[in-house]
């Protein structure tokens, strides 16, 4: 084959590529299809395209949408309930309904995120922190917060076929002045809490030593009742007996006073 004959051939088979290639659209894992017909009835409604190639004509399109979850981040500036500035940092995640991709494309288009979903965010959340103060807001309220703008996100995003599927408060900045108050607040009631354990701790102490207490006092009542000089008598003859059986030697006085006892010398064992 001559030298121009194989620039023709080189020639017809870019051309075919090329062709080939403006027939058709790739669709990528984790997105579908639309297709829409130029010189037809435009957006095919009912057909969601799956991942491959498709064959189409080259003046027909094929739009292509990412049915992944998606994260979008969003720095927001509002307002609390008294006035305060708040920076916050929020975390869309989202995805188009995916039965109903042919209507999110003739309804918004592709840039369905930046033209719906972004603006309303911003609106829900300023709303949503009208209601709290600087403290709830950068403190108690914030998971409370997440919950409420993913409500209202939803709901304004349901007829729009787009899925809400989360919305997070990442972040919270509010002014220096504001926080060092709310950092003052918090350490006094931790010391509050701390001498509040302390007194109950104490007043536990004092309730277990005022029940010992009574304890042994109505021990004493009740041993001192039970002894009496004739017993402390009998019981002594007793041990006076059982010392006097041994076989050990000693030496026994017995006492002249009425109420005495015998006093035992010791003895060699």
């Amino acid at each position: 084959m001559s030298s121009k004959s194989h620039r023709k051939m080189m020639l017809l088979v870019l051309i075919l590529t090329l062709v080939v290639v403006g027939c058709g659209s790739q669709i990528p894992s984790g997105h579908r299809g639309v297709f829409y017909a130029k010189f037809g009835a435009g957006t095919e409604f009912g057909n969601i395209y799956q991942e491959g190639f498709v064959w189409h004509l080259p003046w027909n399109n094929m739009f292509v949408y990412k049915v992944q979850l998606q994260e979008n981040k969003e720095q927001l500036t509002v307002l609390s309930s008294d006035g305060a500035t708040i920076r916050l940092e929020v975390s869309i995640l989202y995805r188009p309904m995916l039965n109903l991709i042919d209507s999110l494309q003739v309804m918004i288009g592709p840039d369905y995120y930046y033209v719906s979903i972004a603006p309303t965010v911003r609106g829900i959340a300023r709303g949503v922190a009208g209601q709290y103060s600087p403290e709830e807001i950068y403190s108690t309220k914030r998971e409370q917060m997440g919950k409420e703008i993913i409500e209202g996100l939803r709901e304004e995003m349901a007829d729009k076929y787009i899925s809400i599927e989360n919305v997070i408060v990442r972040d919270v900045q509010i002014p220096p002045k504001i926080s060092e108050a709310i950092n003052f607040k918090l350490t006094a009631d931790q010391e509050a809490q701390k001498m509040q354990f302390t007194i109950e701790k104490e007043k536990l102490e004092a309730d277990r030593k005022r029940i010992e207490a009574k304890g042994i006092a109505d021990f004493q009542k009740i041993v001192s009742a039970g002894i009496t000089t004739s017993l402390l008598k009998w019981k002594g003859i007793e041990a006076t007996l059982k010392i006097a059986e041994s076989n050990n030697t000693k030496v026994v006085i017995i006492g002249n006073d009425a109420g005495g006892l015998p006093i035992i010398l010791g003895g060699d064992k």
